[in-house]
C-alpha cells in the first residue's frame, strides 16, 4: 500500500508532513511518496540529521504550490504543477492507495471531484469526521464543511455515506442516524430540514438506512446516533464549537482547579494520566484528518495547522481508509436508494 503525501500544503510546511512522514514509516512500516519540491525535501531531512532518503519513502517533484487564496476552481487549470494537483492526479492514475494534504479545504475537495471523481450515483462528497462521545464510541458528523448550501438530496445521500463509513471505519453493524435540528420534533427547521426528515424517514423504512429522527447539537457528543446529518455551514459551526469547548474546558480545569493551591497540584498529580488521556480524545493531531466521503478513493483533508504527529496519524488513517475500500459498497446503496426513490414515485 502506497499513501501520496502533499508535502507543500499546511502552515508548517515542509517541515510538518516531511517529518510526519518519517514518522510514519519507522512507527507503521508505511509506503510514502512525497510531492513538492525535491530540494526543499531533501533539505528538510538534512536538517533533522537525516542524510540519505529513509527506505520507505520517494519524493515526485511538483514545483508549484496551491495558496490558500486560490480560487478552487482554477486550481487544476492555472496550478496543474502544484504538489496538490499532482498528487491528486498520481491518486487517479493508481500511482497510491490514498492521498493526504493539509492545504485548502476548497482546492482539495475541487481536485478530488474532477481529477479522482465521486462515487457514481453521488451528487456531492461530504467531509465526516469521528468525534468521541459519551458512550465511549464516536459520532461522525456529515457534512462538517464541505457543503455551504445543501438540498434535502444531498442530506438524505449524506445519511447513506455516513452509515455505510460508520460500519466500514468504526465497526458499527446497525448505525443510527440522526438529522441535526433546533428540536426532535419532526415539524421543526426549515424547509431543508423538514424536506430531508421525510426523505431520510422514506429511506428508514425500506431499510436502507436506520434514522431514528431529529437530534439537537447537545447531542451529538451524548452517543445518541452514530451518524449526524446536517449542512456543511451548520455542521462546521458544531465541529468549531465542540473543538473550541474542548480547549476551554481543559484551560479551566489547568489554571481555575488544579493550579489553584498546592493542594490542587499535588491532586493533580494523581489524576493527570486520567486528564491527559481526556485531551488526548480531542486532539485533532491524533485524529489525523478529515477524510473526503464519497471520492472513488481516499483523499484525507488534514488540518491546516497540523505538525509531525498530526501527518503521522493521517497516514495511519489514510491507510484503513484505503483498507475499507468503501467505494463499491457505496455505489451499489446509491443504486439502491435510487430505485426505491423511483419505486415510491410510482
Amino acid at each position: 500500500m502506497k499513501i501520496i503525501l502533499d508535502a507543500m500544503g499546511g502552515d508548517h510546511a515542509p517541515q510538518a508532513p516531511v517529518m510526519g512522514a518519517v514518522e510514519a514509516v519507522k512507527k507503521y512500516g508505511s509506503q510514502i511518496t512525497l510531492v513538492g519540491r525535491g530540494e526543499e525535501i531533501l533539505g528538510v531531512l538534512r536538517e533533522n540529521g537525516i542524510a540519505d532518503l529513509p527506505k520507505g519513502l520517494e519524493i515526485a517533484n511538483a514545483d508549484d504550490v496551491v495558496d490558500m487564496h486560490d480560487d478552487p476552481a482554477a486550481v487544476i487549470h492555472k496550478r496543474k504543477n502544484s504538489s496538490m494537483v499532482v498528487g491528486l492526479k498520481m491518486l487517479a492514475d493508481d500511482q497510491g492507495d490514498a492521498f493526504i494534504s493539509a492545504g485548502s479545504t476548497g482546492a482539495l475537495l475541487t481536485g478530488a471531484t474532477l481529477l479522482v471523481k465521486r462515487v457514481k450515483g453521488l451528487r456531492r462528497a461530504a467531509m465526516g469526521p469521528a468525534m468521541p462521545n459519551k458512550a465511549g464510541g464516536k459520532t461522525i458528523i456529515v457534512d462538517c464543511g464541505a457543503n455551504a448550501e445543501c438540498t434535502p438530496e444531498f442530506l438524505l445521500q449524506f445519511g447513506l455515506v455516513g452509515s455505510l463509513h460508520a460500519k466500514k471505519s468504526l465497526g458499527i453493524e446497525n448505525p443510527r442516524v440522526g438529522l441535526l435540528n433546533i428540536g426532535t420534533e419532526d415539524s421543526k427547521g426549515t424547509p431543508l430540514q423538514k424536506e430531508a426528515y421525510g426523505l431520510l424517514q422514506a429511506a428508514s423504512e425500506q431499510g436502507i438506512i436506520n434514522f431514528i429522527g431529529n437530534i439537537e447539537g447537545r447531542d451529538v457528543l451524548l452517543g445518541e446516533v452514530d451518524v449526524v446529518v446536517c449542512d456543511g455551514f451548520s455542521g462546521n459551526v458544531l465541529l468549531k464549537s465542540i473543538e473550541g469547548t474542548a480547549y476551554f474546558m481543559g484551560s479551566l480545569m489547568k489554571h481555575k482547579i488544579f493550579k489553584r493551591n498546592i493542594f490542587s497540584m499535588i491532586g493533580y498529580l494523581f489524576c493527570k494520566s486520567g486528564v491527559d488521556e481526556v485531551m488526548k480524545m480531542m486532539d485533532y493531531r491524533e485524529i489525523g484528518g478529515t477524510q473526503f466521503l464519497g471520492i472513488k478513493k481516499p483523499v484525507i483533508k488534514a488540518h491546516g495547522s497540523s505538525d509531525s504527529l498530526a501527518f503521522r496519524n493521517a497516514v495511519r488513517q489514510a491507510e484503513e481508509a484505503a483498507e475499507a475500500n468503501a467505494a463499491e459498497e457505496l455505489a451499489d446503496e446509491l443504486a439502491k436508494l435510487s430505485q426505491a426513490k423511483e419505486t415510491s414515485h410510482d
